[in-house]
């Protein structure tokens, strides 16, 4: 399913829009007539797509599309075809001149299929990619930052406990290891132990699972 939401303050434009997706199926469709509310929308539920309009009255779409995130496909929809060149120079996906019919919708479709795809082989590409070396038995030893399920201090070594069950000890420090560790991804919850924030199932004052 491909979230979408579209921002256009003209009302037939939004009904246009969701024929459109309905017709083509596997799209899960909001619609803003408020630019504002639609960009807070974004921020909360982070859709794969964007249909955007670029004038509507005193908010531009262009300055709009500066604030999404690089993941996020923007595809303009406006009645002003010289506003193509700076659609695609925030990397818009498509810029689709109104009125478009739904051939051309489908075929900026086809385009966002391929940039989302092309967006996911690159995060699991980096996600694979990402590890830390540490120094186990003396020899540096590659460490995948998705395997570690915490890792434990161990007077001057520490004990990194893998999410398959397997441990290894390292000859560093647990502040030398933090130190390796992406700071909003890692936390010490304890002088003796570092976790994946994404491993927490649950916490409290006391303990934390």
């Amino acid at each position: 399913m491909i979230k979408c939401i579209a921002i256009d303050d003209e009302p037939i434009a939004l009904s246009i829009i969701s024929q459109y997706c309905q017709r083509r199926g596997g799209i899960e469709l909001e619609t803003y007539a408020h630019p504002l509310l639609g960009m807070q929308r974004i921020r909360e539920t982070h859709p794969d797509v964007v249909f955007l309009d670029i004038e509507m009255g005193k908010t531009s779409g262009i300055e709009l599309a500066k604030e999404l995130q690089g993941d996020c496909c923007v595809v303009f929809t406006t009645a002003y075809a010289h506003y193509a060149l700076e659609g695609f120079e925030v990397d818009a996906v498509d810029f689709l001149h109104k009125p478009f019919f739904y051939d051309r919708f489908e075929r900026a479709m086809q385009k966002v299929e391929t940039r989302l795809r092309a967006n996911r082989l690159l995060a699991s590409s980096e996600s694979s990619n990402r590890k830390i070396i540490l120094k186990v038995k003396y020899k540096n030893t590659a460490v995948p930052l998705d395997e570690i399920l915490y890792i434990e201090a161990m007077e001057n070594y520490v004990k990194v406990h893998r999410v398959d069950k397997t441990t290894l000890i390292s000859q560093l420090n647990i502040k030398s290891v933090l130190s390796l560790l992406p700071e909003n991804e890692f936390i010490r919850i304890h002088r003796s132990f570092v976790v994946p924030v994404d491993q927490i199932e649950s916490y409290n004052r006391h303990q934390l699972t």
